[in-house]
């Protein structure tokens, strides 16, 4: 099948397909006009990638998953290993996320929110304090 009909099964646009293949995450098939012709292990694979990277995989920890997906004498640790690395990663997204918001929230009730030009959030972006005020920051 050709790149279109392969986007349509594995639910990726057909020019991240294209990118995939560029970076050796996939390899189909060359008809004899030179076209690509995806076979349906090519579309298991797509899906495959599509899966890993909305669980939010990296391109390099969805290149280590689908090696050891195609490898039947891999070891379930590895597999473990890799998710449980990208876990500690997503929690560490977390925090920073959450403590972002308990910054934004600090400065947003800080802000009068009327038509004089003081703004504490404009402020602590810029990193300027008034004198004897603390500014919230996300980062210590």
């Amino acid at each position: 099948m050709n790149v279109g009909d392969a986007a349509h099964r594995s639910g990726l646009p057909a020019k991240t397909i294209r990118y995939y293949e560029e970076i050796g995450l996939i390899a189909p098939a060359r008809a004899a006009n030179g076209y690509r012709d995806y076979s349906s292990d090519d579309i298991h694979r797509l899906t495959f990638l599509r899966r890993a990277r909305n669980l939010g995989f990296s391109i390099d920890d969805c290149r280590q998953l689908m090696a050891l997906y195609q490898d039947r004498g891999r070891a379930s640790a590895d597999v473990r290993e890799i998710a449980a690395a990208h876990v500690t990663a997503i929690e560490e997204k977390v925090r920073e996320l959450q403590s972002m918001r308990a910054t934004l929230q600090k400065l947003i009730h800080a802000c009068h929110g009327d038509e004089r030009p003081d703004c504490p959030i404009l402020d602590d972006m810029a990193g300027a304090a008034a004198p004897g005020d603390r500014t919230v920051s996300a980062r210590p």
